[in-house]
């Protein structure tokens, strides 16, 4: 479950119609990981399915968005007391979790608003250097802060940079590497496959 709270931190939202009903929801494009999401919060509603439309310069894409809603007071609430409120942009705060489970909560948030990239540096020299990196995205300094100050007691040392209205959270490979080791190590089977294949594929390279 704390996987799914880290992916709610990123991508989900809570709203409160006009008869006082309250709703979690999650909107992603890969619905393979929605249908484990589903799976794991034991829900029986449908995933839903919204077209959207993408323009850039001249070219206009569709793309599908899968949701999952879930109605209930009682977990909005729960929510709430973690600090998943309706408006989070900039007010999240990273959730007092047990620390056995706040690396599940990091993967979560990763697969949400996290980045993985993995590329040559030092392109001008002769030898170039493969290398990766990850950085963790959000409109809420105060949250990154929190998340920065819990994975240095990892030892897994990040910047953090304000990219005009919102803020980013950078790791060089070593602090990178060890986090993966850590997101990926106890037998997790919910994350998002296309990231970890990145990792994966690059540690592959320097075996």
């Amino acid at each position: 479950m704390a996987y799914v709270l880290g992916f709610f931190a990123a991508d989900g939202y809570i709203t409160v119609n006009r008869r006082g009903g309250q709703f979690w929801s999650i909107q992603i494009t890969d619905k393979k990981l929605l249908e484990n999401i589903k799976r794991v919060v034991a829900s029986g509603h449908k995933i839903g399915i919204v077209d959207r439309t993408k323009r850039f310069r001249d070219q206009t894409a569709v793309y599908r968005i899968y949701r999952l809603q879930i109605g209930s007071i009682e977990m909005c609430d729960d929510l709430r007391r973690l600090g998943m409120r309706e408006h989070k942009t900039k007010s999240l705060v990273a959730p007092n979790i047990p620390q056995k489970y706040f690396l599940h909560f990091v993967r979560g948030y990763f697969d949400g608003d996290g980045n993985v990239w993995r590329g040559f540096v030092h392109k001008e020299r002769k030898v170039r250097t493969e290398t990766v990196r990850v950085c963790f995205t959000s409109s809420s300094e105060n949250f990154l802060i929190s998340l920065q100050k819990v994975l240095e007691k990892y030892k897994i040392f990040g910047r953090l940079r304000c990219e005009k209205t919102y803020f980013r959270l950078y790791y060089s490979v070593q602090s990178s590497l060890i986090l993966y080791r850590l997101m990926y190590s106890q037998g997790n089977t919910l994350y998002l496959q296309r990231k970890k294949r990145v990792f994966d594929n690059f540690v592959k390279m320097r075996l």
